[in-house]
C-alpha cells in the first residue's frame, strides 16, 4: 500500500516516523488502521515529494515541497530503485494500492513498469477518499 504525502504535517523539531508526520488526506484513518493491524505498517509506503518512496516508520522532518513534473522527474530514478530493492527483499507484490494524486501514481506506475512488475493495481486519485482506500484494504483482510 502506498499513500501520497500530504501538505499538512505535524509541527516538530525532531524527526518522527513518516506515518506520524502527515496529518492530511487519509493519514489519520491510516494510522488508526495500522494500530489495529501492525503488520500493515510494515507493508505501508509513503510517496513523499521530498523523500521519495519511503517506509512508514522512516524518521523524517517536516518540509514544504510540492510534487511538480520537474520534481517527479528528479525522483523517478530514486523511486524506481527503492521499489527494485523492495521487490528484491520481499518478492513482487500481487496487488498494490496507491492512494495519491495522479502525478504520484505516475511515479509508481513508472517504477513498476521499469521493473516489469504487473500487480493488480488499485488507484485512488484522492488521498482524502478514505472510503475507497479502506474498501481495498477490507478486501485484503485489513478491516
Amino acid at each position: 500500500m502506498i499513500a501520497g504525502c500530504s501538505r499538512r504535517k505535524c509541527a516538530t523539531r525532531k524527526p518522527v516516523p513518516a506515518l506520524e508526520l502527515y496529518e492530511g488526506g487519509c493519514f489519520p484513518q491510516l494510522r488508526h488502521r495500522v494500530q489495529a493491524h501492525p503488520a500493515l505498517g510494515a507493508r505501508t509506503r509513503i510517496l513523499s515529494a521530498e523523500y521519495g518512496l519511503i517506509m512508514a516508520d522512516r524518521l523524517v522532518m517536516p518540509y514544504d515541497r510540492v510534487l511538480t513534473e520537474c520534481r517527479a522527474a528528479e525522483l523517478r530514478p530514486r523511486v524506481t530503485e527503492t521499489l527494485r530493492l523492495d521487490v528484491e527483499m520481499s518478492g513482487p507484490p500481487e496487488a498494490v494500492l496507491v492512494a495519491a494524486e495522479p502525478i504520484y501514481q505516475g511515479l509508481i506506475i513508472g517504477a513498476l513498469t521499469a521493473q516489469n512488475i504487473r500487480p493488480c493495481l488499485h488507484l485512488v486519485d484522492d488521498a482524502r477518499d478514505w472510503a475507497a482506500f479502506s474498501a481495498v484494504l477490507d478486501t485484503w483482510g485489513w478491516s
